[in-house]
């Protein structure tokens, strides 16, 4: 039987809860840290990692399918063991889980398997057990919106969670949403053989970000073999035989499209039924994001809440900023997460990443901007390593030169995106993108060029 009494409970073990947690305990405060299911939460078990071991997995399949002569190395038959590609997913999970687990032990966090609610200011029911705390921290993360007329059925209408574990691959998939699970999932089924239509209803793919750096994308999916159906929404579903259609209306018309399986990737809610919110009186706003002042702390003094429960982007690396720096305040510490600055990352290939204003976004502030363009074509390690696809895009403001967007679509941009973020971290200019030395050959130096571009004649 755990202790009862610690100064932090922690409800939910995903990146926002495990790191607010392990951080809280570094601090020298008593923490508890309390889910249902396994550590790690969506992220970990059916969110960020298989899916990215799988996109790994599968895009080493497609390069190899495609023939790697030009290379000089010549291969047999490439096949396809989805099982083995399957068991590779799992155990890369259940290895981080493990390591979870291990710096829990080492910074002397409680783990409390249950499910949690909060029966008082300072009071967390789990069980037959309650648990006491100065402070009660959530952080239950979110789960997949369903659609009216498409309800989740787990074989034909799909959440990414079943998406992430098909036996066999479907001849076709139906995605609906063309966000950035929509479109990495879409692109993992593609690679290994799947006909893909993704429908979205808004015009663009990935609505909200560049849509010129978006344009290109899709393009570039185009040519991998994915069909795209923009400004078009999903109305109904029919199960047949085995099959699954969807009647689709866009520009007025109505059309249908049958397929093995449809991915619904429309977005995500927030995890907060049960929780007792109601009974306690804790605030939410329209949409049933949890309220928190700048501390994170709601109407109710004590209880806090971070990451997909509260406004902002659902990325578990704004959870893991806000949750260091609520371990850090309740500590006693100064401590922010600049909302400005988390970049937003889609893990296709060539993938895309952003930070800060789209060109779109900087104008509609009513910024004078200017913009710098560099193709990944031109830059020679890019050659060297046969991904010549995309561009950098960086937006500065025309009179001060202040960065105040980067667009990365190309090879490695996840990790590219990094460099503008620090700079932007720090208020910095194109100027000084420009002005940096980037090491030669290396696809930084698209960057560069970019910010090269912003600075004008």
């Amino acid at each position: 039987m755990p202790e009862s009494r610690f100064d932090l409970i922690v409800i939910g073990a995903g990146p926002g809860g495990y790191v607010a947690a392990s951080h809280a305990a570094r601090l020298g405060l008593k923490v508890a840290c309390v889910d249902k299911g396994a550590l790690g939460g969506t992220c970990l078990n059916v969110g960020c990692i298989p899916s990215k071991a799988l996109l790994e997995s599968s895009e080493l399949y497609y390069q190899n399918k495609k023939g790697l002569a030009h290379h000089g190395i010549s291969l047999g038959e490439v096949g396809l063991d989805l099982s083995a590609m399957m068991q590779r997913k799992a155990k890369i999970v259940q290895t981080i889980n493990q390591g979870i687990a291990g710096l829990f032990r080492q910074h002397k966090v409680e783990p409390i398997s249950g499910a949690a609610r909060l029966s008082g200011p300072g009071k967390v029911q789990v069980g037959e057990q309650e648990l006491e705390a100065r402070h009660v921290l959530l952080a239950t993360g979110s789960v997949p919106i369903e659609l009216p007329g498409l309800p989740f059925d787990g074989r034909f209408i799909l959440s990414s969670t079943e998406a992430l574990a098909f036996d066999k691959v479907p001849e076709r998939l139906l995605v609906i949403g063309a966000g950035a699970i929509g479109l990495e999932l879409g692109s993992v089924w593609s690679r290994l053989g799947s006909q893909v239509t993704v429908v979205e209803f808004m015009d663009q793919i990935l609505p909200g970000m560049d849509r010129e750096m978006a344009g290109q994308l899709q393009r570039l999916l185009q040519r991998q073999g994915l069909s795209f159906q923009l400004q078009t929404s999903a109305k109904g579903v029919k199960v047949e035989k085995g099959r699954v259609t969807v009647q689709l209306e866009g520009g007025g018309k109505a059309s249908a499209e049958t397929g093995d399986a449809v991915l619904v990737a429309v977005g995500r809610r927030p995890v907060l039924d049960g929780l007792g919110l109601e009974e306690l009186g804790v605030a939410r706003d329209q949409r049933g994001r949890v309220q928190v002042d700048d501390h994170f702390q709601t109407n109710i003094p004590g209880i806090y809440a971070i990451g997909d429960l509260i406004p902002g982007p659902m990325l578990a690396h704004k959870a893991e900023a806000e949750g260091h720096a609520l371990a850090e305040i309740i500590t006693g510490h100064q401590a922010q997460v600049n909302y400005q600055t988390i970049p937003s990352v889609v893990y296709t290939h060539p993938e895309f990443a952003s930070v800060g204003l789209s060109e779109e976004g900087a104008k509609a502030q009513g910024r004078q901007v200017r913009v710098g363009k560099y193709l990944f074509r031109a830059n020679g390690r890019a050659h060297c390593m046969d991904q010549i696809d995309g561009l950098v895009k960086i937006i500065a403001d025309a009179k001060t030169d202040r960065l105040l967007g980067v667009h990365v679509l190309g090879p490695q941009a996840s990790h590219l995106i990094g460099e503008a973020v620090v700079a932007m971290e720090f208020a910095g200019s194109a100027e000084d993108l420009a002005r940096t030395v980037h090491a030669h050959p290396t696809l930084s130096e698209v960057i560069k060029e970019a910010a090269w571009a912003a600075m004008g004649p």
